[in-house]
């Protein structure tokens, strides 16, 4: 009998604490999704406060960079402005020919034979013939720019242009031998820096024929003036 109602006992006890408990949160409970609305418009309101300063701040940083330099690295950014997002080059019609691509396979030690064997590619390939190398087509961008060219520089007023980098690059279709391919260029991203100014220029390389392209490109280069 004792065990009995040492039992009825705590369960009484037991029901008694959870009741004052629910009894004492509940009204945080019912509060919650109000509260919750209240800190989720607070953190957006605030994230979109700190990303205006952002923007703010970095405007201030580069007319701060443009203050005093020289008037052609403001006319180059002020121009580069006007066009950022447009197309801006499209490049001349260029062979890859078989000769092109043994000579790169030969510079660099590539002699993959889908790339240099002919008659095996022929054969076996999925292509049926012979492919240009992926980074072979990402070499011949200066070439097919006309950034060899000093005399059709697209910054004549920069004293020098420096290949900085490359943010991302892909091959979504290889170049077959033979196939003709040209550049399409713009400038999506422009940032001034001391003495100069940084660009990304997303370069598309099409092939002839084809609505697939054999590359797309981010290149990174600094203008000193």
């Amino acid at each position: 009998m004792g065990n009995v109602e040492s039992f009825k006992k705590n369960r009484v006890k037991y029901q008694s604490t959870r009741i004052g408990l629910f009894n004492k949160f509940e009204s945080t409970i019912r509060h919650w999704p109000e509260t919750f609305n209240k800190k989720f418009v607070a953190s957006r309101d605030r994230s979109l406060f700190l990303g205006q300063c952002r923007q703010l701040f970095d405007n201030v940083r580069h007319a701060n960079v443009l203050i005093g330099q020289d008037d052609a690295l403001a006319t180059v950014h002020a121009r580069l402005k006007r066009q950022l997002g447009q197309e801006t080059y499209l490049g001349q019609w260029y062979t890859v020919d078989q000769s092109c691509i043994n000579q790169f396979a030969n510079a660099t030690g590539d002699q993959q034979w889908i790339h240099i064997d002919s008659d095996r590619a022929k054969k076996e390939s999925l292509f049926k013939t012979t492919i240009a190398h992926g980074f072979l087509t990402l070499a011949l961008i200066p070439i097919l720019t006309e950034s060899i060219d000093p005399d059709k520089t697209a910054y004549p007023e920069a004293k020098m242009v420096v290949n900085y980098g490359l943010n991302r690059v892909r091959f979504p279709y290889p170049v077959k031998a033979g196939k003709r391919i040209r550049a399409r260029t713009r400038v999506i991203d422009i940032a001034p820096m001391k003495r100069g100014l940084e660009i990304v220029r997303e370069v598309t390389i099409e092939i002839e024929g084809s609505i697939r392209t054999a590359c797309v490109a981010e290149i990174v280069l600094r203008l000193y003036f």
